[in-house]
């Protein structure tokens, strides 16, 4: 495993984190908590040192499980957590639909406190901002807050989380050039490059670490989707994206040079293209299996991408992907 400094902070994180919303949600099928404990401990084992959760993924269960696998190895982890969607409270909702947000100083200072003690420490590394809108990105206060607790240690670096799905152009450029963050997450992937590549130029002025999340697009990159793949009711694929899939898989064929003849999988040239770029500190795959997180975990010792495939990549996502299937940008 090889290591990224996270933007201008002190921190070194593991080019493939583990994305802990697959502990804590059923949105990728149900993971029990046996299993969260081989993939946790597993990963640790393989050099994963970058976990990444939210208070937000199973009311707390990615945190508790985290908390109850690798408590022994907080010092040699770099922890981070989401805030800002209201779990305590009753909320009538809909499927996936988004639950309300709160971002009062009382509140986020009220979620930071049960997420230290749900992850039984004492600090969070990295403490970041869950999918906010434009106004909550240009709230003094939201920032006021995040910095005193900083200055209290009970948080070393805050970033911003961009979503729901993907997009939030506006909202990720004006968090990297007004607000002093560290890091900035998003989606990125070959097939969806738009509006991830627009922050790159900024990240690097800014010394902002990227953290790449949903690289194999949902499941066409990674190998594990065809037409006639089922999803449970629960599973977020079995709505919207669903269609998108659909019209994407027909074009796959056309990356088949970039393993054929190679020992290599779709899915770790996949993980290999987002760490092209050198703003990208770590890139947060979906985990649900050991064999994924073996596989992954492997891409990040592998040979770099040649120019040559990077420019073949993105003349097949200009040209051909992007004409011919229809954006999933929101």
């Amino acid at each position: 495993m090889k290591y990224r400094k996270l933007g201008r902070s002190s921190l070194e994180v593991s080019e493939v984190g583990f994305g802990a919303w697959s502990i804590g949600t059923n949105w990728w099928g149900e993971v029990s908590e046996h299993k969260s404990e081989e993939l946790l401990k597993r990963a640790f084992s393989l050099g994963v040192n970058f976990f990444d959760t939210a208070d937000a993924y199973g009311d707390g269960q990615s945190e508790r499980f985290i908390s109850k696998f690798l408590k022994t190895e907080r010092d040699r982890i770099v922890l981070s957590t989401k805030f800002g969607y209201d779990i305590y409270s009753k909320q009538d909702r809909k499927g996936h639909e988004e639950r309300k947000q709160d971002f009062s100083s009382k509140f986020i200072r009220f979620a930071l406190q049960k997420s230290l003690e749900r992850l039984e420490t004492d600090y969070i590394d990295l403490y970041q901002i869950h999918n906010p809108r434009m106004n909550i990105i240009n709230d003094a206060k939201v920032f006021e807050t995040l910095e005193d607790l900083r200055k209290e240690g009970k948080i070393r670096f805050y970033g911003v989380a961009l979503g729901p799905a993907i997009g939030w152009l506006d909202e990720g450029l004006t968090a990297m050039k007004t607000a002093d963050t560290t890091s900035l997450q998003t989606v990125y992937n070959m097939l969806e490059q738009d509006p991830g590549r627009e922050f790159f130029k900024v990240a690097r002025e800014r010394d902002v670490g990227i953290l790449v999340r949903v690289p194999h697009a949902s499941g066409l990159l990674d190998g594990k989707f065809e037409p006639n793949t089922n999803f449970g009711n629960d599973d977020h694929r079995s709505y919207r994206m669903r269609e998108w899939l659909l019209k994407g898989y027909g074009k796959m064929d056309a990356l088949k040079f970039l393993t054929e003849g190679k020992r290599r999988t779709l899915a770790q040239v996949a993980i290999k293209f987002a760490l092209v770029e050198k703003s990208v500190s770590s890139v947060l795959p979906t985990i649900t299996s050991l064999v994924d997180l073996e596989e992954y975990v492997r891409a990040s010792d592998l040979a770099d991408l040649g120019d040559d495939e990077i420019a073949r990549i993105n003349d097949f996502y200009q040209n051909v992907f992007r004409i011919s299937v229809p954006s999933l940008i929101v």
